[in-house]
């Protein structure tokens, strides 16, 4: 069982950070690309929401409960990277924000049944009898691979903060400049899929 539970581990770790799943990395960098290291706490909580939402659609569709289109799913995970990439750049200032922002959470749980039912797919062919075990692990996979990209979508950021402090001094608009130039290459790489995913 153990044996059985580390093997779904690793297939969920392999397929979150596989580049094959490069489309929920850049949403997870779509979420992060606000964020600076004293901002953890926020963070924290909207990464959370996404957990869930995704953990809530990944087990109704894996036990049959809930059955998708796969041609719209993989079209409408791109469209949740465009619409957090506008979110992004539209919200210049999260203090005046509606609710001061604290919406973030729920447009993450939202956007997280949709990449849920992506996951899905992929772990509903690999179920024989029984599901519990396969899901748990699956699951927990996903999670650690997600901490894994958000340690290196943190290291980035602070590297792209570096460099733009470099040409901009101690400009207080340096996060904003480092938000759109990541938002804005994120959205037309996720723009690209979206068109091509379309499946009408």
């Amino acid at each position: 069982m153990m044996s059985e539970l580390l093997a779904f581990m690793q297939l969920g770790f392999r397929h979150i950070t596989n580049l094959e799943a490069m489309d929920h990395i850049l949403f997870l960098l779509a979420l992060a690309a606000i964020y600076r290291p004293h901002d953890w706490r926020s963070a924290l909580w909207v990464v959370t929401a996404f957990t869930v939402g995704h953990s809530i659609t990944l087990a109704l569709a894996v036990t049959g409960a809930l059955v998708l289109p796969i041609r719209l799913i993989e079209f409408l995970i791109p469209v949740t990277i465009v619409a957090t990439c506008i979110e992004n750049i539209i919200v210049r200032d999260r203090a005046t924000a509606p609710l001061k922002g604290r919406y973030r959470p729920i447009f993450a749980a939202v956007f997280g049944l949709v990449h849920g039912a992506g996951f899905a797919d992929y772990l509903r062919n690999l179920f024989v009898d029984r599901i519990a075990l396969p899901l748990f692990g699956f699951n927990v996979g996903i999670e650690l691979g997600q901490i894994v990209v958000l340690v290196f979508a943190a290291a980035f950021l602070l590297v792209a903060d570096r460099a733009i402090r470099q040409i901009r001094a101690a400009d207080p608009a340096a996060l904003r400049l480092r938000v759109v130039l990541v938002s804005s290459i994120v959205m037309a790489i996720a723009t690209r899929w979206a068109i091509e995913r379309n499946p009408w």
